[in-house]
């Protein structure tokens, strides 16, 4: 191969999108893409929203799916699950509990040891 002319590449490369590459619908749909929406099915299932016939042909639908234009119709009657207000204070909550249950054991560990 000469210096000045363009090097060829292998057939065997695999095109791999770059960070800002738009998807579309007819998007090939990934194993994660699937699992996230079995999820937000659960999540829906949990809140009375799906009876468990239509969660398990639901999630039939979302494993066979190959786009994601096809994952879009498995949940496009489905609103948006409002987010849990308390979760941040619960995370809190449960930060303040583990702290006070490691000073109670320093003490006692302090207590028996002196």
């Amino acid at each position: 191969m000469r210096s000045g002319e363009p090097r060829k590449r292998s057939q065997s490369v695999r095109f791999r999108p770059r960070r800002g590459d738009r998807l579309t619908l007819d998007t090939r749909a990934s194993d994660d893409d699937r699992q996230r929406v079995v999820e937000l099915l659960q999540q829906h299932t949990a809140v009375g929203r799906l009876s468990l016939d239509e969660f398990t042909d639901r999630v039939g639908n979302a494993y066979a799916a190959s786009t994601l234009r096809d994952l879009s119709v498995v949940t496009s009657d489905l609103p948006p699950l409002p987010e849990s207000p308390h979760t941040g204070r619960r995370d809190l909550l449960v930060l303040f509990a583990v702290a006070a249950v490691t000073l109670l054991l320093l003490g006692l560990y302090m207590a028996v040891t002196r």
